[in-house]
């Protein structure tokens, strides 16, 4: 009899492209049936057969408290009881707006979005309008969504399927994308120096989590800085990932970077879909109604949302909590090191506050070339060995890991040993 997740794949791939409603879900890297989740508590998420995992995905990184905190739980419940969403102003979205631009000093205006695609292309039209320019900077391997400009040589799923662009995106739009190798400084002023004039915006994430986790050269963040200042070009910091994971300040707080705007998502809603983008007053003053660029949305704010994601962020301000979170990934990545070194297996890892990269090759990579020397069929083997044994981690040799406030000493242990007979057998 096959299973419940087997079933419900079949199901959808008859209605839904691919059976599933974003790429990466599908398995399609790692083979075999993606599973269906029913429930999540805590650490620990419930498929379709009722098997339990822990899970070091999170919803690819909202889940920093856990799957059904009690207080995001019941912030979402009190705020859908008074509605779902009303296409105007509320209370709320003022606190969300005032609580980011306290937390976050390079933020002085902010607006509220849905998605993370959704805040770095408007952040990349804003810095055109702003500029008057049309020429973009982004970082081959890094990914900041789906718009058509930022699909050129991405990461994250486009990665996983070996299509680094993806095809509806017109050449015309594309030609105004310009690809540098992340933490290449001297590639980085050789540009500026060819074509500083004509680049409205460099949009880098300051941590990178779309091509495994790459860890920033401090020079390379400082050289991204000072070279956009000198040629009067907009630094847009994607934080969608690494924003409240790295540190409570994200990225920049934690490399001391201030950039020119800067995008939000994921852990600021809590599990929902809510997303921003922000920064300097005179830019953001730039947007409709105030100015000539553009952007609306009919869900943006929506009071829902914006209950998930102010329960979580009062959470993670809490004392220690970074603290808390940064041990426990180092504690996991460190014992997996441990565990494959024992077997001599070649294999490395390393974390930054909630967020960890594993690696099948010695040492962690710097830069998207390094992640493709990577062993990508060792992964597999991996990640379907650790799946048979309750341990639910990125169905991708090409994603960040994520651990939250919820998993327990207890937890990482298992996992670890799980990750040692495996190894074991290798």
């Amino acid at each position: 009899m096959s299973s419940r997740n087997e079933y419900l794949f079949e199901q959808s791939q008859h209605v839904i492209p691919g059976g599933v409603n974003s790429p990466v879900r599908a398995f399609k890297s790692v083979g075999g049936t993606p599973l269906f989740f029913k429930r999540g508590q805590g650490a620990y998420v419930w498929d379709a057969d009722d098997k339990r995992y822990i899970d070091y995905v999170g919803s690819w990184g909202p889940m920093i408290v856990g799957h059904c905190h009690p207080a995001v739980v019941t912030a979402v419940q009190e705020a859908a009881s008074q509605g779902l969403g009303f296409g105007a102003p509320t209370a709320n979205e003022l606190e969300m707006a005032e609580l980011l631009c306290k937390i976050l000093p390079s933020i002085e205006m902010v607006r509220l979005v849905s998605s993370g695609t959704e805040a770095t292309m408007t952040a990349i039209r804003l810095a055109r309008g702003f500029t008057g320019r049309s020429r973009i900077i982004k970082f081959e391997g890094c990914y900041h969504g789906h718009s058509d400009g930022l699909l050129v040589k991405a990461g994250s799923g486009a990665l996983t399927f070996g299509q680094p662009s993806s095809s509806g995106v017109p050449a015309e739009i594309a030609a105004l994308t310009t690809v540098l190798d992340y933490n290449d400084v001297s590639g980085l002023e050789r540009t500026f120096a060819a074509i500083g004039n004509e680049i409205a915006a460099v949009i880098v994430e300051p941590v990178a989590g779309n091509m495994n986790l790459i860890i920033p050269k401090r020079e390379f963040l400082n050289t991204l800085r000072a070279l956009c200042t000198k040629h009067g070009a907009v630094l847009i910091l994607d934080e969608v990932m690494s924003g409240f994971r790295i540190s409570l300040q994200g990225a920049q707080g934690h490399y001391g970077i201030k950039p020119d705007l800067v995008t939000l998502g994921k852990v600021m809603g809590g599990g929902l879909p809510a997303a921003a983008f922000g920064g300097r007053r005179d830019i953001m003053q730039c947007l409709a109604p105030l100015g000539a660029v553009y952007q609306a949305g009919t869900l943006s704010g929506n009071p829902v949302a914006v209950a998930a994601g102010l329960a979580t962020l009062e959470l993670v301000q809490q004392p220690d909590f970074y603290k808390h979170l940064s041990a426990l990934a180092r504690q996991l990545t460190e014992g997996l090191e441990q565990a494959a070194k024992q077997h001599g297996v070649d294999f490395s890892a390393q974390s930054i506050g909630g967020m960890f990269g594993l690696y099948f090759r010695a040492t962690p990579p710097t830069s998207y070339a390094e992640v493709m020397t990577c062993d990508k069929e060792a992964f597999n083997r991996f990640f379907h060995a650790m799946l048979a044994e309750g341990i639910y981690m990125a169905p991708s040799a090409f994603e960040a890991g994520f651990v939250s406030s919820a998993h327990t000493d207890a937890d990482i242990a298992q996992t670890i040993t799980i990750a040692n007979k495996i190894f074991a057998a290798w």
